[in-house]
């Protein structure tokens, strides 16, 4: 991924949250040289000395199958908000961009075994379900439904390298920033609000 040096982020415990808050990401392997796609909830968690993206998907579905034959690289992507910036919001002409946040994770991918997959579903079901009634966590599944189990599949990619970028006009002047914020706020629309939101909780931490 391209980041230009005003929007790198290489603060880990930041990258962490990050993945904890947009878990829900895209996970890109290769069969025969032709990307393959997924959209899922996936997890960062630390295994002995190592870090791995770690989530499941239908058995039904060929991209695990991918995992052990091409033995290469893949890529995890999350996404956080994103917002459309007019260049009418500057007190100098310049150009129109766009606002985004987003983390790139390589690393190699294995199939975890059932015994893996089901501590995975508990602390999945543990961060979704523990402020809720009568909770969906895993102890208290049937076993009936536990038995659904077989229809998905595991898997956990070791990270071997992480990109992140934070684009939130941070290269902009303080009166320009401001402006941004207000002006996203006008825009009556979910990703231009969250990006605003966005911007001041980080102008707040940086004060």
């Amino acid at each position: 991924m391209y980041i230009p040096k005003h929007f790198k982020v290489t603060d880990f415990d930041e990258i962490r949250d990050f993945i904890q808050t947009n878990s829900f990401g895209t996970l890109v392997t290769t069969k025969q040289g032709t990307p393959i796609a997924t959209h899922l909830p996936m997890g960062l968690n630390m295994q002995g000395d190592d870090y791995y993206i770690t989530g499941h998907m239908a058995y039904a579905n060929p991209q695990w199958k991918t995992f052990e034959v091409e033995n290469e690289n893949v890529l995890v992507m999350f996404q956080g908000p994103h917002a459309y910036v007019s260049s009418t919001w500057y007190k100098n002409e310049n150009v129109p961009t766009w606002n985004y946040q987003a983390v790139h994770i390589y690393g190699t991918a294995s199939i975890m075994s059932e015994q893996e997959l089901e501590e995975d579903l508990r602390l999945l079901l543990q961060k979704y379900e523990h402020r809720r009634e009568n909770a969906a966590l895993w102890e208290n599944l049937s076993p009936q439904t536990k038995k659904q189990i077989k229809g998905i599949v595991g898997f956990k990619i070791r990270v071997q390298e992480i990109q992140a970028a934070d684009k939130i006009s941070q290269n902009r002047n303080e009166e320009d920033y401001h402006n941004i914020v207000n002006k996203l706020f006008e825009e009556k629309d979910l990703n231009s609000e969250q990006m605003a939101q966005l911007m001041e909780r980080k102008l707040k931490k940086d004060k």
